[in-house]
């Protein structure tokens, strides 16, 4: 990830996806707020994008968000798993 540099940026990106905040010992801030899903889903749908968007932005910098989105049956449902569409940010040589 971010601080190695190392892994497929896709993968690492997915896997930033999966952390609970809380759950990594060294990096509390790490993952999505398990908070959200007690929260209406209306609203906690919102809130995990932008905590989807916070944690990609923040620790896995070498890919772009295109698009979150829900499976709508699923949110009603209490589950906030994000679809989530990415593409590798193009590095600048610097020769």
């Amino acid at each position: 990830m971010l601080a190695s540099n190392n892994g497929d940026p896709r993968q690492c990106a997915a896997n930033l996806l999966k952390l609970t905040r809380g759950e990594n010992p060294f990096e509390r801030i790490k993952g999505i707020d398990a908070a959200i899903t007690d929260a209406p889903s209306a609203s906690a749908q919102y809130d995990a994008i932008e905590e989807a968007e916070w944690v990609i932005d923040t620790y896995e910098p070498r890919v772009e968000i295109e698009g979150i989105d829900f499976d709508a049956q699923e949110a009603q449902s209490g589950d906030f798993s994000t679809i989530t569409q990415i593409k590798l940010r193009e590095e600048e040589d610097n020769e």
